[in-house]
């Protein structure tokens, strides 16, 4: 929904669907509605089961029209998976003007060439992201628009797709009778919510941590300079303590979420040290409360952490192998914001700045009143943020909304 100041987003995950409602104030946003739900038919972060991600879209969109009172037409949602990648590419062409002037339509023209590229057979181009514009061997312009030149170039970067997935996606919310506002990358709504400026325009990596995925955004002067995205989250650190201490899934979960830790500082190495036979032990029910308690559990922190850090250091690795590969190995000023609900994990922005070599910091959601402080809210956050800045751009310009309009793309809001 984009209608009179109020936006809705729809962040559709592997492990949950969120919806938040949000209304634009004067100088900022507030929350009407927000919903979380247990989310099926996805895995890794892609719609492999239409119907299944339709069904808890309707549920989820039934309760937020009840709790704000207002009909929800259509949305903003996210895109997720590790199929979404991003390719470099570049496209020339002659300035058609008779006096030289580069025009709108020499833009598209440029930023259309780019697009020529072969890609797999299934993949297709979401959006071009225009990195620069060379007129007449003149490089780093950002805005070619009315300079004068006989030649423009454009060097891209190429935001690519499954496009079985990006239709799975597409299906199961149009099903749902919502019209789609636009579809963004994850990490990229993420950034909206969570980065400043100043970062992006010095150079920071932002980590979203999910369930099922870990995605990298690398921003520099403004700009998205790389993207990737890894099959490997939260959900995977999970599985690791149900296995290593042989236990269920759900368990496993709480226990991570309630002594879970990445690393011991000094001071608690020499305690954990001086107390090593000491054990946590917990309880586990199956059935639920009435059926009594089944089975305990007792481990030591030490033994949560031997399962904790290897994995993320894993995640950590993926991450610095991507910088390398683009130059950026600790060579990011702005340095890394971690965000998302594996953000969340006590000591990971130590860990993550030990391996790095980077400062780092865990990213909430700004810009929206009444909104938790919670990384895992960043995606749905970000996309009801570049949301308003959209319908305000549309607004002032009087363009014609709508997914898929070429005249105003809705990710240039997330990518200035």
């Amino acid at each position: 929904m984009s209608k009179g100041n109020i936006v809705a987003g729809l962040d559709i995950g592997t492990n949950s669907i969120k919806c938040l409602v949000v209304q634009k104030k004067q100088n900022d946003c507030e929350v009407l509605s927000y919903a979380e739900i247990p989310s099926f038919g996805l895995r890794k972060g892609a719609v492999v089961n239409v119907e299944d991600v339709a069904k808890n879209v309707q549920l989820i969109l039934s309760g937020v029209e009840r709790d704000c009172n207002k009909k929800i037409s259509s949305v903003f949602v996210n895109i997720g998976g590790n199929h979404i990648y991003v390719t470099p590419s570049d496209g020339i062409i002659s300035v058609s003007r008779a006096d030289q002037r580069i025009s709108k339509e020499d833009i598209e023209r440029v930023l259309q060439a780019t697009r020529a590229i072969n890609l797999s057979r299934n993949d297709e181009v979401l959006d071009v992201i225009a990195r620069e514009f060379i007129v007449d061997d003149q490089k780093g312009i950002k805005q070619p628009l009315d300079l004068s030149g006989v030649r423009l170039e454009a060097k891209v970067l190429l935001l690519c797709v499954f496009s079985p997935y990006f239709l799975n996606l597409t299906q199961a919310v149009l099903s749902s009778k919502l019209q789609i506002n636009d579809v963004v990358p994850s990490p990229l709504a993420a950034a909206k919510a969570v980065l400043t400026p100043q970062q992006k325009e010095l150079g920071v990596a932002l980590i979203d941590i999910g369930a099922s995925t870990t995605s990298l955004a690398v921003f520099e002067e403004g700009d998205l300079i790389h993207l990737a995205i890894f099959p490997i989250g939260s959900g995977n650190i999970t599985n690791d303590i149900a296995i290593g201490l042989k236990t269920e899934v759900a368990i496993a979960e709480s226990i991570k979420k309630q002594h879970g830790t990445c690393i011991f500082t000094k001071k608690e190495k020499e305690i954990i040290k001086d107390q090593s036979h000491k054990k946590i032990e917990i309880f586990s029910a199956k059935g639920g409360p009435a059926s009594g308690w089944d089975s305990s559990l007792n481990f030591t922190k030490k033994d949560l952490v031997d399962i904790i850090e290897p994995r993320v250091s894993e995640i950590l690795d993926l991450v610095q192998k991507e910088l390398k590969k683009i130059g950026k190995q600790e060579m990011l000023p702005g340095g890394v914001v971690l965000t998302g609900g594996g953000a969340k994990l006590p000591k990971i922005k130590e860990l993550t700045k030990d391996t790095l070599g980077l400062n780092c910091e865990i990213g909430i959601p700004k810009g929206i009143v009444g909104i938790q402080e919670e990384p895992s809210l960043a995606t749905v956050a970000g996309l009801v943020l570049g949301g308003v800045d959209f319908d305000e751009e549309v607004g002032i310009l009087g363009l014609t909304k709508g997914w898929g309009s070429k005249v105003k793309k809705f990710l240039k809001n997330f990518i200035p």
